[in-house]
């Protein structure tokens, strides 16, 4: 066949030539100039990189009539027949095809021939991934120490298939992505070699639906060439390769942008009806809700997204007055609803469903604005009156100094440690106030505590216990549970075990109170009022925006 595909027919023929691929073939260039070259190399990355190409390069760099050079010269035999294929020196081989251990078997028994008329036998062993396990192991030691005519070149889009052994065998050079300027760049170069026209506009499509391959745009650019008459526009794209429109994809998200569900069916008809990919349409559409977020966001927008210029500055005009939280908003559907574009047996219908749930999202509050707002509400908050929540209708004796009439002052408790979180105190309380609710709940979680390191089956008891008040030398325990509980912590070695814990925990000598807790209106009208905040809190809009931010849900309200 006459006709040579772009991919073949310019395909880099020396190092400097090599597109995209620049912190590889420098290291070449030095390793070779340095006489440093491993005998074995392995290429891995992308599909359509370089990797098969760089590979032949290195033969001939290895094997040029000029001696080991960086810059094979091309004419002479070795490099002739590397070019064409057909040298007897330097073996290319389909791991996939050649996977076997008796393939193996064999280049183990012809590596100890020299070569022919060249320096090295060259190995390229393609898709080296796809070899046996026992394949590998057969080309283990030949692999280590081969003999000194012999190199080995693997290459393989799947590296971490290889096992560590092989791998710690090689010196290993990962490929990247090419980038959209040097693809786009590089069929410019190739379009004023044929003299076609092709308009920029186009060739930037076609890099962009490369996805970072060469020859992947190549051959797209070798279809549109042989399909199309006269210069080639975006238009000629979406009629051959089935691309769509950059116009379209901005007309799409506007239409969601601004709710306008009648536009965006009216667009998806359209691209149905000329027979377009809808889950590829589904992935650009993606994809350019990811770069307006990221345009948003406004940081290192050239490094994160490989535009051109003129359509990031369209993109940055859409977004201009969109919140950054709703397009974070639908690019979180986008992300999740993917599985089921995928698999969806109709994707038009599928793709629609998607865009209704975007069109009910409702644009949510800055975070900056919603933290303010709920600021706000906490402060507005009513707080109830605990003094009439807590009163309790139980009248102690004041117990008074057998040589005074002064009432007896209650030892001060710290209520904060930094270790321990809460520990009694050695000074003298001069009030005869009764401690302060928050207070007693500190002190009843300390010294429940120490009852549980040192008696853990009366802890156990006394679990939904509390102190209700301490006053003197007096403290009041009120005790939550049945008769047989209340029986088994008031009476016998439990209390014993108790009057003792507390002697110790408050430093004097203690007489305790025990209570049935029971209901009282007091408690059935706090209840009644934490219900109420607890409504109001679930029924507040600031509430409702925050969940939608989020993605959250309620699984508690508590009042402070």
């Amino acid at each position: 066949m006459s006709y040579l595909v772009f991919a073949r027919k310019y395909r880099p023929q020396s190092f400097d030539t090599v597109v995209g691929q620049k912190h590889v073939t420098h290291t070449f260039a030095k390793s070779i100039s340095a006489g440093r070259v491993a005998h074995a190399v392995l290429l891995s990355g992308p599909r359509g990189t370089g990797k098969t190409t760089v590979a032949r390069i290195l033969a001939k760099a290895m094997n040029c009539i000029d001696g080991q050079t960086p810059s094979p010269c091309n004419i002479c035999r070795s490099c002739t027949e590397i070019t064409l294929g057909s040298s007897v020196d330097v073996l290319e081989i389909d791991g996939a095809s050649n996977n076997g251990v008796e393939n193996v078997r064999d280049l183990r028994d012809n590596v100890k021939y020299k070569p022919a008329y060249s320096r090295y036998k060259v190995y390229i062993i393609d898709e080296v991934h796809m070899l046996s396990t026992q394949a590998f192991n057969a080309l283990l030691k030949t692999l280590e120490e081969p003999p000194p005519h012999v190199m080995f070149i693997f290459a393989t889009t799947e590296p971490h298939k290889i096992p560590v052994t092989i791998l710690s065998r090689c010196q290993r050079h990962d490929f990247k992505r090419i980038s959209l300027d040097d693809i786009t760049e590089q069929m410019v170069y190739i379009c004023k070699k044929e003299k076609v026209d092709v308009s920029q506009e186009s060739l930037t499509a076609i890099a962009r639906a490369a996805g970072g391959c060469m020859r992947d745009a190549l051959s797209l650019l070798d279809l549109v060439l042989s399909c199309s008459e006269g210069r080639i526009t975006e238009e000629n794209l979406s009629d051959v390769i089935g691309l769509v429109d950059r116009r379209t994809i901005f007309k799409i998200t506007d239409a969601v942008l601004s709710s306008d569900v009648v536009a965006l069916l009216d667009i998806l008809d359209d691209l149905y009806q000329n027979g377009h990919n809808f889950k590829e349409l589904y992935s650009e559409i993606t994809e350019h809700f990811r770069n307006l977020l990221v345009v948003k966001m406004g940081k290192k927008i050239d490094k994160l997204i490989s535009l051109p210029s003129s359509e990031i500055d369209l993109m940055t005009e859409q977004v201009k007055s969109i919140p950054e939280t709703f397009l974070n908003q639908i690019f979180d559907i986008l992300y999740r609803e993917e599985s089921a574009m995928r698999f969806s047996p109709n994707p038009k219908l599928a793709l629609e469903i998607i865009f209704f749930r975007m069109l009910q999202i409702k644009p949510a509050l800055p975070i900056e604005l919603l933290i303010e707002k709920i600021d706000g509400l906490i402060k507005n908050i009513p707080k109830p009156d605990k003094n009439s929540i807590f009163e309790t209708k139980t009248d102690y004796k004041n117990i008074r100094n057998e040589s005074s009439d002064e009432r007896i002052c209650e030892k001060a408790v710290d209520p904060y440690n930094a270790e321990e979180g809460y520990e009694t105190g050695s000074e003298k309380l001069k009030t005869d106030a009764v401690t302060k609710e928050n207070d007693l709940i500190k002190i009843w979680k300390s010294l429940h505590k120490v009852i549980s390191e040192k008696y853990p089956s009366l802890a156990a008891n006394m679990a939904k216990c509390s102190i209700k008040k301490i006053e003197g030398n007096i403290i009041v325990i009120e005790v939550e549970g049945n008769g047989y509980n209340f029986s088994r912590i008031t009476s016998g070695k439990s209390l014993d075990n108790l009057k003792k814990i507390c002697n110790d925990f408050f430093g004097k000598n203690i007489e305790i109170v025990f209570e049935k807790k029971i209901s009282t209106e007091s408690s059935i009208h706090q209840k009644n009022i934490s219900g109420q905040f607890k409504d109001d809190a679930l029924n507040n809009p600031i509430v409702g925006e925050a969940l939608n931010i989020f993605n959250g849900s309620i699984h508690d309200v508590k009042i402070l």
